[in-house]
Order: structure tokens, then sequence, then C-alpha cells
């Protein structure tokens, strides 16, 4: 049986894809990896924010899942809308990288060393949120950023950007480790990743049993049961996968602990929430805890900036 492996084409999404083809070739599997353009390939230039629908890195790989066209789909996992697609199940992850983002400067080793006035730039509202909430007071300029990994940082050492914020995973993946150091960190609990970051979602069609068997070979349940918890938070939360939302699950003692957290779109308030519950590789456990963590934060004024988020974002589609 030779799979199809459908991905993105940026350097990123097809490192990844080739991380599930090296984990199936001891399996004796053979793959092909299939590049897919996406709406938000093909626009880099709005924010992300600004795209319409939600899973706009997703949607064109989903639909030639359905049709057939490929086998496998890989994602990277914080892209991948929490909303089931009827037909399709997201069935596997693999290992987990650094879940920190990072905050990459020419001149300044940490978001504090930055003067008033200073541009930072990032695609993502929960990174743009938080930053605003660790900064609050400061005169700092925080702007949309969008395309691959080597744009932007060609973008803060050209000096167009004092900093750019990026995933810890995406610059190891791509060989831009070096560019990490602990004071550049920017790790939980103080700054939460978005749910699934730097952890691989494997979908595949949720009646081929062939392809079911595989994943179910190479998954790893500790960290799908991590995922599941935080995926399960932002789904109850209603808040979509672009939300100002971040949350972290990981195994301590042998139970999963989770830390949730939303942010108000200007990021002058932010609401955390942390939970135990269920063994570390129990996915339906895993799914009840973030539920409940969900249920906890909401308070009223949560369910505030919720409203606010969800009217925008049907504003947009």
């Amino acid at each position: 049986m030779k799979l199809r492996i459908g991905t993105r084409s940026s350097a990123l999404a097809l490192w990844q894809a080739d991380r599930v083809r090296r984990e199936l070739e001891p399996l004796g599997i053979e793959s092909e990896i299939v590049r897919i353009s996406t709406a938000g390939d093909r626009n880099q230039a709005d924010p992300i924010v600004n795209l319409g629908a939600e899973g706009v890195f997703a949607k064109k790989i989903q639909l030639a899942l359905l049709e057939s066209r490929v086998d496998l789909a890989v994602h990277s996992l914080k892209d991948l809308p929490v909303d089931p697609v009827p037909g399709l199940l997201f069935a596997a992850t693999l290992d987990r990288e650094d879940v920190s983002d990072i905050f990459v400067s020419r001149n300044y080793a940490a978001p504090e060393e930055l003067p008033p006035g200073a541009r930072v730039g990032t695609g993502s509202l929960r990174r743009r949120c938080q930053l605003a909430y660790r900064l609050r007071g400061k005169d700092i300029r925080i702007d949309d950023l969008r395309g691959n990994v080597e744009t932007r940082l060609a973008k803060t050492d050209s000096g167009e950007y004092d900093a750019v914020i990026l995933a810890a995973a995406g610059l190891k993946r791509l060989g831009f480790g070096g560019r990490i150091t602990d004071s550049r960190r920017l790790a939980p609990p103080g700054f939460l990743p978005a749910p699934g970051q730097a952890a691989l979602g494997l979908e595949c069609r949720a009646g081929d049993a062939a392809v079911l068997d595989i994943l179910a070979r190479i998954n790893r349940p500790g960290v799908y049961a991590a995922v599941t918890a935080e995926r399960a938070f932002l789904s109850a939360l209603r808040g979509g996968c672009i939300a100002p939302i971040g949350a972290y699950a990981r195994c301590e003692g042998g139970k999963l602990v989770l830390d949730g957290r939303i942010l108000s779109p200007d990021g002058s308030r932010q609401y955390d929430v942390r939970l135990t519950g269920g063994e570390s590789g129990d996915a339906d456990a895993a799914r009840r805890l973030g539920e409940a963590a969900a249920e906890r934060i909401a308070t009223p004024e949560v369910e505030s900036i919720l409203s606010e988020i969800r009217l925008a974002r049907e504003g947009r589609s």
C-alpha cells in the first residue's frame, strides 16, 4: 500500500510531511507527498483574521482527502479547526516539539528591553494580546506580519521590525534553533501557546480502516490526549482557532494538567484557568478536562469577550 500524504507547500509543511513519511518507513509502508495550495498560502498580504472562515490552511487539504486524492493529511495542529468535518477524523499525532513562542530580535534580548515606539510583528492575535498584556503601559507597536519563517526573520534582521514572535517548533524544524535563548523564550505558564501548537495533526477518512490501523501504530497516546484537552477547551469556548485563546496540557504525576487562557482583543485583560484530571493517555478524559476548564473560565466577563470575538468572526465570514 502506497500512502499519498497531503500537505501545504511551505518549507515547514513539507518538513512535517516528511517527518510522517520517515515514521512510516520502519513499518514497511511506502508513501509519497502531495503538495496542495491553500487559501492562506495564496494570500500572504492580509492578516489571517481578515481571510474569512476558519481553516484557511486546512480546507483545501481536507477536500483532497474527502475526494480521495490523498489518503492522509498532515497539518500543523494549531491550524486545524476544532469543528469536525463529516467523513474525516483527526486520528493521530507524533512527538511534540517545544511549545514555546520565541521573541526574535537583532538588538534586544527580551520583550521588556524594547524601547518606546518599537515595532513588533506577529500574525497571531493570541501572541499580540499576550505580548500587549505583558508589556501593558509601554508604548509598543504590534503589527500584523505574514509570510514563512524565513521571511519573518528577514524582516527583523533588516531592521524593518524591532522584533518578531515565532514558534520555537518552526525555528527548530527549519534549522534556526540558534535563534532561541532562554531570555527570548515566551513559555508556559507566562505565555501560553495556541491549542495544538508544536504538534502535528494526522487526519484521514473516518471509514478508511487500513489507514486508521496504520495511524494507530504511530500515534503517541500521551501527546494525543494533551492536544485533545487543549482542542476541547477551544471548542467549548467557540472562539475559533484565530481567537486570543491559549491552552497547554501536559502530564504531571501520571495525570493531565491543563492551563487555559483567554484575553480581550486589545490585550488589556487576561483570564486564566488550571485543572487536573484523567490519566495522561486517556483521550476521553482529556476531552472532558478541556470542556470542564472552559466551563470554569466562562465568567460573565469572559462570555462578553467571547461574544465580541464571535460577532467579529461572523462579520468576516
